[in-house]
């Protein structure tokens, strides 16, 4: 029995050396029986690596292990499921073609006499994701589940395996608030019965609400760790990423008289609408809401992405057709997508002609692809947004998720935009390239660029915006003025918990630009 006094969990001294670089240097990590340990640190950190030691996919070079006190060597992902070691990633892995059921028992369907009890597999799967309060029918095909969906059946596969750990890698980043409110609750549940989770998060808002015991990693080693609830959100940024919280939002210039970008009446039948806003150049309008209040249907209709049923837009003072993102991007406006592996990237192609993609046209004569040009071109771009990348050939799939960020947004300087839309910029970005891509987007706004804002991070909205557009239920509810967006405001706005700013028979109110602020 003494051997359960101990942590559960205890990683010592783990070291692991790839070609020219060392990931982790000597990390140790120690995990108690029955609760939540978060493993915070930027892209780059070791996290994964640690993670992917512990889960069987890679191998330590040096250090020791440790499960109930016995010495154990983590042979295969396999082996690490029978010691009750599972990983739910960031990046999804069901098999497309399976139903939810078959996902959740891959490998361990029940059967009697060589023949699958499918009624009984199904049974199974569907108290389990009940657990997660997911109305998700277990005959369904998971490629034809939503990613917040295919997310859930993910963490009910590790549920099925009856892990003494489980590491989850992101596990809100897809989820709508219902469904994270869920997963919270079952963590709980789940410490309750003495099971272990190892929680890696780039939202720092989380570390409180689920975590009992911090490690932080930087550069490959452990630079320290404490009880959750005694780190401040400005401890943990300078632990992390050597900056204090301050330094996170840069200062805001001040917008330039009139209007770049101005929206009347848009709508699409049965998604959001009528909305009305106007945008000064340089002004950063923020846009927040709930999940479903019609953020990002918003986005992609301005620019043609989605159709439109009704309204105008006009750039510059003059009323433009937007059917296509190419007619937005030939009058001026173009959109970084919430998800810019599927929609912003060409996964399989290099950091040039990813960035390019967007000026061929300019870049060639007689038909004939400029190459010289081209590659000057992008370096300049690879130059100013700092994107790090060993050269211009480089696959983007292989650069970390704030430098594909920066690849999306240099295409888009390419072309000399005078409204960027951004949805959902720093989604999977670490604090640090957080910073990075902050200070980009004051830096056009000084330019003279209109820029939306469209985050789920309500800090985000408020630390980077010169007004706040909150939308519940397709419209606006109302514009805020800097001075007086606060959290608590803009939440009972988002929930309908308020009518600020709507009259009865009319639309939102729309406040003017409010100029510059500090955060």
């Amino acid at each position: 029995m003494a051997r359960h006094a101990g942590p559960l969990l205890e990683m010592n001294g783990i070291t692991k050396r790839f070609p020219g670089v060392l990931a982790l240097d000597r990390v140790d990590l120690a995990v108690r029986r029955g609760e939540v340990h978060l493993l915070l640190g930027e892209n780059g950190a070791g996290k994964s690596t640690l993670m992917k030691i512990l889960s069987g996919a890679c191998q330590k070079d040096e250090g020791d292990i440790f499960l109930d006190g016995r010495p154990i060597e983590i042979r295969s992902p396999f082996h690490a499921r029978t010691l009750g070691i599972s990983m739910i990633y960031q990046e999804l892995n069901l098999v497309p073609n399976l139903t939810v059921a078959e996902n959740i028992f891959l490998g361990r369907e029940p059967s009697r006499g060589g023949f699958v009890l499918r009624r009984r597999m199904e049974g199974d799967a569907r108290r389990l994701l009940r657990r997660m309060q997911a109305d998700i029918a277990p005959d369904a095909l998971a490629k034809d589940l939503p990613v917040a969906q295919q997310q859930l059946v993910e963490i009910c596969r590790a549920l099925s395996l009856d892990s003494k750990v489980i590491v989850m890698d992101e596990p809100t980043s897809p989820l709508t608030e219902r469904e994270t409110t869920a997963l919270f609750r079952l963590i709980r549940s789940l410490k309750a019965s003495g099971v272990s989770v190892i929680y890696i998060t780039h939202r720092l808002e989380e570390a409180r609400l689920v975590g009992d015991t911090v490690t932080v990693l930087r550069d490959g080693r452990r630079v320290g760790g404490a009880p959750a609830r005694s780190l401040s959100n400005e401890r943990l940024v300078r632990m992390m990423v050597g900056r204090t919280l301050s330094q996170v939002f840069p200062a805001l210039g001040r917008p330039r008289p009139g209007a770049v970008l101005d929206v009347k009446g848009l709508a699409r039948a049965g998604v959001f609408g009528p909305v009305s806003f106007s945008l000064a150049p340089g002004e950063i309008l923020g846009v927040a809401g709930l999940i479903g209040s019609g953020r990002t249907e918003l986005a992609r209709s301005l620019i043609g992405a989605d159709p439109r049923t009704a309204g105008t837009i006009a750039i510059g003072g003059r009323a433009v057709r937007i059917a296509s993102p190419r007619d937005a991007r030939r009058a001026g406006l173009c959109l970084l997508p919430e998800d810019r592996k599927a929609q912003g990237l060409v996964l399989g192609l290099p950091v040039v002609q990813n960035v390019s993609l967007a000026s061929l046209e300019r870049l060639s004569r007689f038909g004939f692809l400029r190459l010289g040009a081209e590659r000057r071109e992008v370096q300049g771009l690879v130059d100013r947004l700092r994107i790090r990348t060993p050269s211009l050939e480089q696959l983007v799939r292989n650069l970390s998720g704030g430098n594909q960020q920066k690849v999306v947004l240099a295409r888009w300087l390419a072309v000399e935009p005078r409204i960027l839309i951004f949805d959902e910029p720093t989604r999977g970005i670490d604090v640090g390239a957080r910073f990075e891509v902050y200070k980009l987007i004051t830096a056009l706004a000084r330019q003279g660029v209109g820029i939306v804002l469209v985050s789920s991070d309500l800090l985000e909205v408020l630390g980077l915006s010169h007004r706040v557009a909150v939308m519940r239920g397709g419209r606006i509810a109302a514009i805020l003025p800097r001075k007086s967006a606060n959290p608590e405001r803009v939440m009972r706005l988002a929930m309908g918990l308020t009518r600020e700013g709507v009259r009865k028979g009319h639309g939102p109110s729309r406040s003017a630009p409010d100029g510059a602020a500090r955060t």
